[in-house]
C-alpha cells in the first residue's frame, strides 16, 4: 500500500492520546479514521473537532471503521485485550508504554500477535517508546555497541526527573490504584528508562528491589524504588529512580574495563584509560596506583527529530512500505515489564529473584493487593481536552 494512506483509529483521547491526536493531524500519509473513549463527550468533541467519527467501544471502531492500524493510548491493564482484538481482526498496532501491567498478559499479546502473522505476515506490531530516538540515547549505544568500553562492570541509573504532584494522581480515578494502574513509577513513568536500560545493557539475569509504596503522596502504589541488578556477563547495575524529587537528576554511568562514560545534564563525557583497568590492576607493582584518563566530551547531533513522532511515521512508514526499522518492535516490551515486575516481587518477597520471573507468582500478588485494597480514592478531577501535556516527560535529549 505504498501510495495509500493508512487509516488509524486512536484509542483513548485523553493523557498520551492528546499528543497522538496532534502528531496524527500533522501526518500527511494517515487518515483518521476513528477516534475511541468511553467518555462521550471526549469523543464526540474531538471527532467534531477532527472530521472522523466518534466511537464508544473499540470493539466497534475495529470492526466498522475500515482500519489499517491502531494506537491504544489507554490505561495500562486494558492494552493486551485491545492488542490481541486487533490483532484477530488483521489491524496494525502501535501501543503506548507499558505493554501490559504483568508479564503473564504480555505473553498473551505476544502469542496472539505471532498466531495473527501466520495468517498475516505483514502485520506489525510497535510500541511507543520514543526515548530510543534521543541523540544522546542513541550516541550511548553506538558507544556500547563499538566495544570501545570493553568488558562492562557496573552501571548506576539516577534518573529522578519524574516528578508528580499530588494534583497529578488525583487527575483520573485508575491512577495510582492496584485495581486501575498496576503499580506506580514502575509501571507509568519508568517502562522508558527500564527499556533503555535493558536496550543499552541487557536484561539483569538477577534483580533486588526495594519498593516504597506512597512514601511521599497519597497513593497505594510505589512512588520511590531502588533496584540492584547482576548480569550474566557479572556487570553489575543500580536503578534509583522516584516521582518526588525537585530538582531531579538524571546521570548514567557505564563502567568499562576501559573507561568511564558519563552522561549528565545533556553532555556526554568519556574518560578514557590508557589500558584496560583490569590489565592494569594484574601487571602493576604499585600498590594505589592510577595509569591516567583522558577525559573526552563526545559530540552529539541533537538536531535529529526526535520524540513520539517519529516513531509514529517509522511504524507507518513501515506499514505503507515494508521498509525501514520500527524504533522499538511491540514484542520488546516484555524485556522493560519483566524488570519491573521483578523488581516488585523482590521487594514484596523480600529477597532477590531470578531472571525469567515467576509471573504467576507476580500476577497472584497483584491480584491479592486488588482484592485487599482498603485505598479510598479522591474525586477524579478530569483535565481539560486541551491541556499541555509536554511538561509530562523528562530529559528530552
Amino acid at each position: 500500500m505504498a501510495n495509500k494512506k493508512v487509516n488509524v483509529g486512536l484509542i483513548g483521547l485523553n493523557g498520551m492520546g492528546k499528543g497522538h491526536l496532534h502528531d496524527l493531524q500533522e501526518m500527511d500519509t494517515v487518515v483518521l479514521a476513528g477516534v475511541c473513549d468511553i467518555v462521550k463527550e471526549y469523543a464526540d468533541a474531538v471527532a467534531s473537532a477532527c472530521n472522523t467519527r466518534a466511537y464508544y467501544d473499540y470493539r466497534e471502531m475495529l470492526d466498522r471503521a475500515g482500519l489499517d492500524a491502531v494506537i491504544i493510548a489507554v490505561p495500562h491493564y486494558d492494552h493486551p485485550q485491545i492488542a490481541i482484538d486487533a490483532f484477530e481482526r488483521g489491524i496494525h498496532v502501535m501501543t503506548e508504554k507499558p505493554i501490559a501491567v504483568h508479564v503473564n498478559d504480555a505473553k498473551r499479546m505476544i502469542e496472539a500477535y505471532d498466531r495473527a502473522k501466520q495468517l498475516a505476515p505483514e502485520l506489525q506490531f510497535g510500541i511507543m517508546f520514543q526515548e530510543r530516538t534521543f541523540p544522546y540515547y542513541r550516541k550511548i549505544k553506538e558507544i556500547l555497541d563499538s566495544g570501545e568500553l570493553g568488558r562492562l562492570t557496573r552501571a548506576t541509573w539516577i534518573h529522578t526527573e519524574w516528578f508528580r504532584s499530588q494534583a497529578y494522581y488525583d487527575s483520573g480515578d485508575w491512577r495510582a490504584t492496584w485495581a486501575g494502574e498496576g503499580g506506580g513509577i514502575l509501571t507509568n513513568q519508568c517502562p522508558h528508562t527500564l527499556d533503555m536500560y535493558q536496550w543499552l545493557l541487557g536484561v539483569p539475569a538477577r534483580i533486588t528491589g526495594h519498593a516504597h509504596i506512597g512514601k511521599y503522596h497519597d497513593i497505594e502504589v510505589e512512588d520511590e524504588v531502588t533496584a540492584y541488578f547482576e548480569h550474566e556477563n557479572g556487570m553489575i547495575g543500580h536503578l534509583i529512580v522516584t516521582t518526588a524529587e525537585l530538582p531531579g537528576t538524571n546521570r548514567l554511568e557505564i563502567i568499562g574495563e576501559n573507561g568511564k562514560l558519563v552522561y549528565e545534564d545533556h553532555k556526554l563525557v568519556l574518560h578514557k584509560n590508557k589500558m584496560s583497568m583490569l590489565q592494569y590492576s594484574r601487571e602493576t607493582s604499585e600498590r594505589f596506583g592510577n595509569m591516567g584518563q583522558e577525559q573526552i566530551e563526545i559530540a552529539v547531533d541533537t538536531e535529529t527529530p526526535v520524540g513520539h513522532h517519529v516513531v509514529s511515521e517509522k511504524f507507518f512508514e513501515r506499514i505503507r512500505t515494508g521498509q525501514g526499522e520500527l524504533i522499538a518492535e511491540g514484542t520488546e516490551g516484555i524485556r522493560s515489564l519483566t524488570i519491573a515486575n521483578g523488581i516488585m516481587l523482590s521487594s514484596f518477597q523480600k529477597r532477590t529473584v531470578d531472571v525469567p520471573i515467576d509471573g504467576d507468582a507476580f500476577e497472584a500478588k497483584l491480584q491479592e493487593l486488588i482484592r485487599t485494597s482498603r485505598y479510598v480514592k479522591k474525586a477524579a478531577v478530569i483535565p481539560p481536552i486541551h491541556e499541555d501535556f509536554s511538561k509530562s516527560f523528562g530529559t528530552k535529549l
